[in-house]
């Protein structure tokens, strides 16, 4: 599962990175996205060539469902039937993207509670997960962009935290995953390579989805204080 991720790279850079095309929106660092909240990511422009980063609500609202539901639902995808399920099937074949991360936070159960970790990429470059997007519309007219992140078996570095990871997708997959067929997109949902991949417990500050700021990030001090 992934339940929390940042994002504090500039938007430009985000541009180069992606090769998006089109007007920015104003992005300001987030370090503690949480779901409902609206978050980048990068899709296929409609009607033209090229990509653009837009501002998407953060947990699916399918085209053929009654709204948005405020609960954490379907802001993750399982891989394993993301291609079968139908509250994602006709995304994965037409409305797949990329969320721009330079990181994300899992909890591990310990006997005094849940201790979080950040996990991101040893080298700490933005990378991107794999997702889905959707359009609802209601009957008044008002519509939402969301989209969910599709997650798979944990690697060996993140394992011992937890079961579930997000999909990771290398800079040379990324046009594969906007704009290959189904077979070739439902092979790249694969665990990311473990050695590229690190992790440390960070203060349960991140806990709270209010706290948005560099002390999610810190690294929890040698005393073990929370």
């Amino acid at each position: 599962m992934c339940g929390r991720y940042m994002i504090t790279t500039a938007p430009e850079a985000l541009r180069r990175l992606f090769k998006t095309t089109g007007p920015l929106p104003n992005l300001q660092p987030r370090y503690n996205i949480a779901p409902t909240q609206a978050a980048p990511v990068v899709r296929t422009t409609s009607g033209a060539p090229g990509r653009e980063l837009a501002l998407l609500r953060w947990g699916l609202v399918p085209s053929w469902s009654k709204g948005p539901d405020h609960r954490y639902s379907m802001i993750n995808a399982r891989a394993e039937t993301v291609r079968s399920k139908p509250a994602y099937r006709d995304a994965f074949l037409h409305r797949r993207c990329l969320v721009p991360a330079d990181g994300f936070y899992e909890w591990r159960r310990e006997p005094d509670g849940k201790q979080p970790y950040r996990i991101a990429l040893t080298n700490d470059v933005p990378f991107a997960f794999a997702g889905l997007w959707e359009r609802w519309q209601g009957e008044g007219g008002d519509g939402i962009e969301s989209f969910t992140i599709i997650v798979t078996q944990a690697n060996d570095t993140i394992r011992p935290i937890h079961d579930r990871m997000p999909v990771i997708l290398p800079p040379d997959r990324h046009d594969l995953w906007l704009e290959g067929g189904p077979d070739e997109a439902e092979a790249l949902l694969k665990p990311f390579h473990s050695p590229s991949v690190c992790a440390y417990p960070v203060s349960t500050f991140v806990n709270n989805p209010k706290n948005d700021d560099e002390r999610c990030i810190a690294r929890l001090d040698e005393t073990g204080s929370r």
